[in-house]
């Protein structure tokens, strides 16, 4: 059965829509993180509180990825689009784990409702 992904992402949340034989259906994946993030945190022996808090936002934003990934490594086609760097930074991940070839398109959007995402998706991989 073949799998068709549309996913759009930014680095608070991720709306996949999956297209298969069996139908359409839509996730939601967030990464509760506010835009900016702030983590509170003392001087640390490790580095300026600066450098803390951008390990943690990193941190989060990995488990993040992964939990995208988690999502869409099953899909024959991948098509991604967003407002801003998530999806690069997603691109370069899914190539590094050998999924690359799988991405039809990455394309940059603005902010996108539900429906506007899903019918961008049907668009791209229309029913046969």
């Amino acid at each position: 059965m073949k799998k068709e992904i549309g996913l759009w992402i930014d680095h608070r949340k991720a709306v996949v829509v999956i297209v298969s034989d069996e139908g359409e259906e839509v996730k939601e994946i967030t990464s509760h993180m506010e835009k900016r993030v702030r983590f509170a945190s003392g001087d640390s022996e490790d580095g300026s509180s600066e450098d803390v808090r951008d390990r943690q936002y990193g941190n989060r934003l990995n488990s993040y990825y992964d939990a995208v990934i988690a999502v869409i490594r099953d899909g024959d086609s991948i098509q991604m689009f967003g407002p801003g760097e998530a999806k690069g930074e997603l691109e370069k991940r899914l190539e590094s784990k050998e999924l690359g070839g799988r991405i039809v398109s990455v394309e940059t959007v603005d902010k996108m409702t539900d429906r506007q995402i899903a019918a961008k998706v049907r668009e791209r991989f229309p029913k046969k």
